[in-house]
């Protein structure tokens, strides 16, 4: 088969894990379930990439291979879930270190990396890295180990530039590692804007049909904080199973096709929104007067997300009342899948200064006039 590295990333993720097994002839991978593989009378392994099932999966590959790709990265790690791919990378800083992390990012980012911090005796400087100055000025404070980014931000969508961030990190001696969740690999990809790892939560758009938990982290290049991650992965287990890993490469083939609809459901829902006489905001870079607009037109070239915030006129009653109203959107928390979902974030979170008048909703894949008359309905017409 050609080189899936000289082909676009449509084509890559129509043909994720290879078009043909070549033992069965079937046209999708094959799943191996097998904890242990065996060895010949001399004790050599019959295949040498696979001895034990923790470190050792071919679908797993399989799916690491296409995402690094996807990516432009050297290598992948597949985890359990986006939390613990985050905590692997962190797990990598030593004690006393220091990591700078972007403020009013997913909460439980947030909550993890300071409780964990604390108890490695590492410091935390939080800052909104969507200022590049105000990023470079806290990296400039001392060495670094980690310079963490979310962009776009849940819930905020702010945009941060992540070549400056890169400098910023490059100043303090840091790796700057980048969640890229809410655009996915077909929107952009921070490895080439300048970022060393990218984080995904594979759990949301990349699998797509929310049914599987999953996170991955890409580098890259190897470095020996890398060979780290990959030890301690290894040793510690925190490793995806070869039948969410096969979901999770059903799910791939689709992603651009289903990406490609998500984002453009979502500029014609921000743009109703934005015109809605009961809607006091819209944080979406989709739109022209969102302030990192210009920057996430640069930075992403496939489209502004599927993802997105606004504010309803009123109090948390109204904002609570248009949510209850909603018939297509599902009142759950998680974002990427193929039905729309929308989250009152101050029920989840009212300790992190979030609105209290704030609905955060995840565009999924279903025709845009429904769904914007169901926002209408919700709203009042």
């Amino acid at each position: 088969m050609t080189n899936f590295k000289d082909m676009q990333p449509e084509t890559l993720l129509a043909q994720a894990g290879g078009s043909i097994d070549m033992q069965s002839g079937g046209v999708v991978p094959p799943i191996q379930p097998a904890t242990t593989y065996v060895r010949d009378e001399s004790y050599n392994p019959l295949n040498e990439n696979n001895i034990y099932a923790r470190p050792h999966n071919d679908v797993v590959r399989q799916a690491e291979d296409v995402l690094a790709q996807l990516e432009g990265g050297t290598a992948g790690l597949l985890f359990p879930s986006g939390m613990a791919a985050i905590a692997a990378l962190f797990r990598a800083v030593p004690s006393g270190g220091r990591v700078v992390i972007q403020s009013g990012i997913y909460w439980n980012t947030t909550k993890w990396v300071r409780d964990f911090c604390e108890r490695r005796q590492i410091d935390v400087d939080e800052v909104d890295t969507s200022d590049a100055a105000a990023l470079a000025a806290v990296c400039a404070k001392g060495p670094a180990n980690i310079v963490w980014v979310e962009t776009p931000s849940n819930p905020w969508l702010k945009i941060t530039d992540v070549a400056a961030a890169k400098k910023a990190a490059d100043s303090c001696g840091a790796l700057l590692a980048v969640d890229s969740t809410a655009a996915s690999p077909v929107l952009t990809n921070p490895l080439k804007l300048g970022a060393d790892i990218v984080m995904h939560s594979t759990t949301k758009v990349i699998n797509g049909h929310s049914d599987v938990l999953g996170g991955v982290l890409i580098t890259k290049k190897i470095t020996s904080v890398w060979e780290d991650i990959v030890t301690d992965r290894a040793s510690a287990g925190a490793v995806m199973g070869p039948f969410e890993a096969w979901l999770l490469l059903r799910g791939m083939r689709t992603m651009a096709l289903r990406v490609d609809r998500m984002v453009d459901n979502a500029m014609k829902i921000s743009a109703f929104l934005d015109d809605h006489p009961k809607v006091d905001s819209v944080l979406y870079p989709g739109l022209e007067d969102h302030t990192g607009h210009a920057l996430a037109k640069e930075q992403m070239p496939g489209g502004f997300g599927f993802l997105m915030s606004f504010l309803v006129k009123g109090d948390r009653e109204m904002a609570l009342l248009v949510a209850g109203k909603m018939k297509l959107f599902h009142r759950a928390t998680s974002l990427g899948g193929v039905e729309s979902l929308v989250e009152h974030r101050h029920t989840i979170e009212p300790h992190t200064g979030i609105p209290e008048t704030l609905l955060r909703i995840s565009v999924g894949a279903e025709h845009a006039d429904d769904l914007i008359a169901d926002l209408g309905q919700a709203l009042g017409q």
